[in-house]
């Protein structure tokens, strides 16, 4: 099984149970090894007191990227925190994309940086976790 084959098995695997991120509008639209990206539009139901995204949702699709990103070895893997830096608000309408991206592995942590835009190519958010492994797969290997 080639990386992207097991990141791609190891996504389906985590996605038939994510009701969280299906529930959110989010769809996965691309994963491999250590990076995946996903996307959503941003409906009435995710906008604030100010008419703006709430910064929940926009942590919301950056967590749901990282989770993908560090998952993608299908070795279970959970946050071990997490910060966001709001950089612009996104708007009714806007379709947000989260790219998540491997910096580091070292043993059972790692790191991963989650850049949320626009369809305009607007950085909404900056968004950092930090992962650790746990026992456990998503999908048995032979």
């Amino acid at each position: 099984m080639t990386p992207k084959e097991r990141a791609e098995k190891a996504a389906a695997a985590m996605w038939a149970e994510d009701n969280a991120s299906k529930w959110a509008g989010m769809e996965i639209t691309h994963i491999d090894e250590g990076t995946a990206t996903l996307e959503m539009t941003v409906e009435a139901h995710h906008c604030n007191g100010h008419g703006i995204c709430h910064g929940g949702v926009s942590f919301m699709l950056a967590d749901s990227a990282f989770a993908f990103a560090c998952n993608s070895r299908n070795q279970s893997t959970v946050a071990q925190h997490n910060v966001i830096s709001f950089v612009a608000p996104g708007r009714l309408g806007d379709r947000l994309t989260a790219n998540a991206t491997e910096l580091s592995l070292t043993g059972r942590s790692g790191i991963y940086d989650v850049t949320v835009t626009n369809q305009d190519g607007q950085k909404i958010a900056e968004f950092r976790g930090f992962s650790r492994a746990i026992n456990g797969t998503l999908f048995d290997e032979e």
